[in-house]
């Protein structure tokens, strides 16, 4: 019979490698930070409190445009929506006496790795195993990026250029292996690319801040996506 010691140090030991990816990652977007006039003891609260790499680069770039708060509240909060879907998965994994006070502490860091190995716990998930996991990876995020606003300040620019590439890399290692499964995805990703384009350049659109323009275009091609080609239930479930 395990106790919350052994599963906090369970969770510890397969959070690791997840805290180091993390703080490779992060380290690219502490360059992004930099770039939107972050300091380190900035970024590494940024990445502390929102842990969350497609929300914090979307925000970093938001502020760097000059975009408004509430652009930056709401694509923020467009680009983590899938964190909720994710967490009320996780709710049905806790037993139904699970503590309200770990829940919510769940919820705070749920993270597309930190999901994984949650999900994948066997039978109910034991939140002491979660905190275990969270308390590598939440630092290796965090600190991954303040290092990485150091040595964007101390770095010569073309290396700090070099470097902000690995972020725009993760993006693409995300989204490529899931266009070479669907030929939906695979058109929807180009098309992405093209109304974006063509958004930064049509003239009648010169007037929309290029936060607003990124909120309408997320909004406006994933409703669309979600109505033309609806996935359907056995593809939800591996059937």
């Amino acid at each position: 019979m395990q106790n919350k010691r052994d599963y906090y140090r369970r969770g510890l030991r397969d959070g690791l490698p997840i805290a180091l990816g993390y703080f490779v990652v992060a380290f690219t977007l502490g360059i992004a930070a930099k770039r939107a006039g972050f300091s380190p003891l900035q970024a590494l609260l940024v990445s502390a409190v929102n842990n969350a790499s497609a929300g914090e680069y979307a925000a970093f770039a938001l502020i760097e445009a000059g975009a408004s708060y509430w652009e930056v509240a709401v694509m923020t909060l467009v680009a983590n929506a899938r964190y909720l879907l994710m967490s009320c998965a996780l709710s049905q994994k806790l037993r139904p006496d699970t503590p309200l006070v770990h829940r919510l502490a769940i919820g705070y860091d749920v993270t597309d790795e930190i999901f994984g190995i949650s999900i994948a716990f066997p039978g109910y998930l034991e939140p002491w195993y979660t905190f275990g996991a969270m308390s590598v990876a939440i630092p290796g995020w965090a600190t991954g990026t303040s290092l990485g606003v150091v040595m964007g300040s101390v770095l010569p620019l073309r290396a700090v250029s070099a470097l902000s590439v690995g972020l725009y890399g993760m993006f693409l290692a995300t989204i490529i292996p899931e266009s070479r499964k669907s030929r939906i995805v695979a058109g929807l990703v180009a098309v992405s690319f093209l109304v974006s384009y063509l958004a930064s350049r049509l003239p009648a659109l010169a007037g929309i801040s290029a936060g607003t323009k990124t909120i309408l275009l997320t909004v406006v091609i994933s409703l669309a996506a979600a109505v033309l080609f609806p996935v359907k239930e056995a593809d939800g479930d591996g059937a």
